[in-house]
């Protein structure tokens, strides 16, 4: 059966997010919370949030703050929630607890890095809409989610068409914009999603 889409004109949707880091036994956790359903990410909230304050409300030993941030997909389908959600406020802004990232053994932003997150989603581009994808020196290609307004402010959708001019991609990757021919789906409602970012810290998944 195919997957349900519950939200529908999605791109261009604002949000934030706040990555909390935690040490266990099997590496390196990130606790995610989004804005995502809930606001738009206020900018003059967003501006005074401490990210100190918050590791030291939350106990982590790393809080990083990963946004504003513009979703360029078309649709969202459903994620089960089985128990019930975890909100938090911070500095104004209420999140909820969406997604558990795997960073390894080393939780610092590194451009192209292969990332692993238990989010649970399912994602939905639509037939005759751009997507933006890296695609890595295997030939593997990751679609853009969401560009970042974090690192460059001036950064819109239409300017992510000649992106590939201003990164700096590993040996053997390329950056191409494409207009779809069909819907793309990206569904990891059942298994876990890879993820990456570029050094404006745009984020990319696999679409499988």
């Amino acid at each position: 059966m195919s997957p349900r889409r519950l939200i529908t004109d999605h791109r261009g949707t604002r949000y934030g997010e706040v990555l909390a880091a935690y040490v266990t036994e099997a590496g390196i956790q990130a606790h995610v919370y989004g804005t995502q359903m809930i606001n738009d990410c206020p900018q003059e909230l967003w501006e005074r949030l401490d990210p100190e304050a918050i590791r030291e409300e939350l106990g982590a030993f790393l809080v990083k703050l990963n946004g504003p941030r513009y979703w360029v997909l078309d649709g969202l389908g459903a994620k089960v929630q089985t128990t019930e959600p975890v909100m938090k406020e911070f500095g104004g802004i209420m999140m909820r607890r969406i997604a558990e990232l795997d960073l390894g053994t080393n939780p610092q932003q590194v451009p192209y890095t292969e990332r692993h997150v238990n989010r649970g989603a399912v994602f939905f581009f639509d037939a005759g809409k751009p997507i933006y994808e890296v695609v890595n020196a295997e030939g593997a290609a990751f679609v853009m989610q969401a560009y970042c307004v974090g690192v460059d402010p001036t950064l819109t959708e239409e300017s992510l068409i000649d992106l590939g001019g201003r990164l700096d991609l590993p040996p053997g990757w390329s950056y191409r914009t494409r207009i779809l021919d069909e819907e793309l789906v990206v569904d990891t409602s059942d298994h876990v999603a890879t993820v990456l970012q570029d050094e404006l810290e745009n984020t990319y998944t696999l679409p499988y």
